[in-house]
């Protein structure tokens, strides 16, 4: 413990207290290794953590300045977008503008072209009167954010419980042995980037990719070769269920309301007024 401030215990006493840090620390790199250990032998299939990026570390939640994406760099909204800030604005009451942050965010996100730069965070962090690290803790929260370029399809594939027992991770390889790459990367051309995400909210429709905005539902392994292929020839694939069935009905007929005829139609019980 050489080199320590001057400590106000006997010197006897000193040497105990480093003696018995010292067998702290080799506790806990003999932990550390043991867990590295379970780690490496555990099953093939076993389902790990997944993140919206190849590299697990403080990436997730830390910005580290590049030569395109640095606070130095500018980002200003265009006179339509201003518009559409303004007029979200409009629906809170004064002083509540903060409210806006997440529609402020995706407005500049696609603006940008599918990514946040922190000058958008920053430009946004100006507009609504908020401090920086406001507009970052949202920016960084959700995975709706990107805070690096992406491909112009943006393919995330759900492996949440509902969609991986109904093999979820069979679209997922899918996807990657289309398109050359890992979850997490993007292709050479900047066409794709594969993200693996959390629940997408189509469970009774599992398993499913939303590329975009569009939601791919009730998906087969051909189904996705198919719809991968159609994006990489510039055509726009059918969104929604692609087994035939309309939405969340059963796959199989109906087990209630069969009779549709006495069913109400819209606007029943609506006022007339409205």
């Amino acid at each position: 413990c050489s080199g320590a401030p001057r400590s106000p215990y006997p010197e006897h006493h000193q040497s105990q207290i480093c003696t018995a840090a010292m067998a702290s620390l080799r506790r806990a790199a003999w932990m550390l290794g043991q867990s590295a250990a379970a780690t490496r032998v555990a099953a093939p299939h076993a389902r790990t953590l997944g993140t919206a990026t190849a590299v697990r570390s403080d990436k997730l939640f830390v910005h580290r300045d590049t030569f395109d994406n640095n606070a130095k760099t500018s980002f200003e909204f265009t006179d339509e977008n201003v518009k559409r800030i303004n007029a979200l604005i409009g629906n809170y009451p004064p002083g509540h503008q903060a409210a806006v942050v997440i529609p402020a965010l995706d407005l500049a996100q696609r603006q940008a072209g599918g990514w946040l730069p922190i000058a958008a965070m920053n430009t946004v962090a100006k507009m609504l009167d908020m401090p920086k690290i406001r507009v970052y803790e949202v920016a960084t929260f959700y995975t709706m954010f990107n805070r690096d370029p992406i491909g112009k399809y943006h393919v995330q594939v759900c492996t949440t419980t509902p969609c991986l027992v109904c093999g979820a991770y069979d679209i997922l390889d899918a996807v990657e042995t289309n398109l050359g790459i890992n979850k997490g990367e993007t292709t050479d051309d900047m066409l794709f980037t594969i993200t693996e995400l959390e629940c997408l909210g189509a469970c009774s429709n599992a398993p499913m990719i939303q590329i975009n905005d569009e939601y791919y539902e009730d998906l087969t392994v051909e189904d996705v070769h198919r719809i991968l292929d159609m994006c990489k020839r510039g055509e726009t694939p059918k969104p929604g269920p692609q087994s035939g069935r309309k939405g969340a009905e059963p796959a199989g007929e109906l087990t209630s309301l069969k009779d549709q005829s006495k069913l109400p139609g819209p606007g029943h019980g609506v006022r007339a007024d409205l």
